[in-house]
């Protein structure tokens, strides 16, 4: 195949390349060799692949695929996701290149429907950062401006993507981190609640109830059907915009109660805007909640999850300060300083938060805020080697938004609806009451018919600016 076909091909979504491997136009293997080719030619600039396992995908492709719209797509896993034959080392050097034997139902899912792994999709040192520059390398870059951040923890999945490599790629968000990448690199990406997927790893209790996994994916419908085949009760996707008028509520102000760069403010009103046009009802209006603790419980509840990381290592024999990064240490040492009524705070915004806003989606249906406060950020101004009380402030004020749907295990999806002067994306997030992640998949399909952002490529990708 010719590189020119190759990228060509990355233009389709998932289940346009599916539906040509179906329809025996191309085969699975060569979808494969032609994402390979994307990969080769492409992320030296990027950096988005951690590990390339092509081996592993050629075996894959050259089997039998199951009847479903996504067999036969390539993808990256993140490197947190256990797969056989995969080591899994969440960006850190504290972790060796050891393949893992088993997976977990969530990657077993994938496998059933089709999916063919290429390999695993560059991350922060355990997720605990938004932007992409693990110690261990590669320092990820966003295709739309190569001085800039894809965002994290997922950066590597929204780069490739965003890019063209891989029509798919895994991601998981405990503050945002599906959502923060695929605002900064202008993709639809989907939170899903609490409980709303098989499981993803092993039992772990602050990342049971913080974090959510989905596929990153350029369309709406890749989202949707991504989010479908992990859904425990195994019901089909939504394909289609709904013809009810919603309840909207939007907010520019972060849960500190901040104001968002202009920019992400432009892009809210835009937002409100649009959906007005569409004939929902929009009015500006905030859950009763307590916004500045829910900041500060996500901000404990990560610095123990950073604790955790330390303590393992050190359990090992080693000294963390050798292997992890200057952040993760710094996260277990805020930890340590900690009293059990930080954490009894914390954990009480847990149990409050998802009452507080069934409460508010009683009167609204969705609710609208930017997703983050500002553009992505220049690499480097949130490296893991940057003071801690420093990075803590960048960290939690660029996600300001997030953090809510996390705490509360709510759904959200962020969305491409705007880009800054500098032609880099701004996403806004819709967000929604458990169990209602298929009202926001049709809001989001309305909004792509809508605002189209399926020929928008940024110029380090498969379509070279177009």
């Amino acid at each position: 195949m010719k590189l020119s076909d190759a990228l060509a091909l990355g233009r389709l979504d998932a289940h346009d390349q599916s539906a040509l491997a179906r329809r025996g136009e191309l085969s699975a293997t060569e979808l494969v060799e032609a994402a390979i080719l994307r990969i080769e030619a492409l992320d030296t600039d990027i950096a988005a692949v951690s590990w390339r396992a092509y081996d592993l995908a050629r075996a894959r492709a050259a089997g039998p695929l199951p009847d479903h719209p996504l067999a036969g797509a390539p993808y990256l896993l993140k490197d947190s996701l256990d797969y056989p034959g995969l080591p899994s080392r969440g960006g850190s050097a504290s972790r060796d290149e050891q393949p893992k034997a088993a997976a977990f139902a969530y990657a077993e899912r994938l496998d059933a429907a089709g999916l063919i792994p290429l390999g695993k999709s560059a991350m922060p040192e355990f997720g605990l950062l938004p932007v992409t520059e693990p110690k261990i390398g590669p320092v990820t870059r966003n295709p739309w401006n190569l001085a800039r951040s894809p965002g994290g923890s997922s950066g590597g999945a929204g780069a490739a993507v965003a890019a063209g490599l891989v029509p798919l790629a895994h991601g998981s968000d405990g503050a945002g981190s599906i959502r923060i990448p695929a605002s900064a690199c202008g993709l639809p990406g989907l939170k899903p609640g609490r409980g709303t997927t098989v499981r993803v790893r092993a039992r772990h209790v602050v990342e049971d109830l913080l974090v959510g996994d989905a596929l990153m994916a350029r369309s709406v419908r890749d989202v949707a059907a991504g989010f479908a085949l992990a859904r425990p009760d195994r019901a089909p996707p939504v394909t289609a915009a709904s013809p009810r008028r919603l309840r909207i509520a939007y907010a520019a102000r972060t849960l500190a109660g901040a104001d968002p760069h202009p920019s992400l403010k432009g892009a809210l009103e835009q937002a409100v805007a649009l959906c007005r046009g569409l004939g929902h009802e929009v009015v500006e209006a905030w859950p009763d909640i307590d916004g500045p603790a829910a900041d500060r419980a996500e901000r404990v509840l990560w610095s123990h999850i950073g604790a955790d990381c330390v303590d393992a290592v050190r359990a090992s024999g080693r000294d963390p300060a050798a292997c992890l990064e200057p952040w993760t240490c710094a996260l277990g040492d805020i930890a340590a300083g900690l009293t059990g009524a930080d954490l009894e705070a914390a954990l009480g915004q847990l149990a409050i938060l998802p009452r507080q806003l069934a409460a508010f989606y009683g009167r609204f249906d969705v609710l609208l805020t930017p997703t983050l406060s500002g553009p992505p950020p220049r690499i480097g101004e949130m490296a893991p080697n940057q003071p801690a009380d420093l990075l803590m402030e960048r960290m939690f004020g660029w996600c300001g938004y997030t953090p809510l749907q996390n705490l509360s295990g709510t759904p959200a999806i962020t969305l491409p609806l705007a880009w800054d002067a500098d032609g880099l994306p701004l996403g806004v997030m819709f967000a929604a009451d458990r169990g209602q992640e298929d009202r926001l998949l049709a809001l989001a399909f309305e909004l792509e018919a809508a605002a189209p952002w399926r020929d928008r490529w940024p110029a380090a990708s498969v379509a070279g600016g177009a």
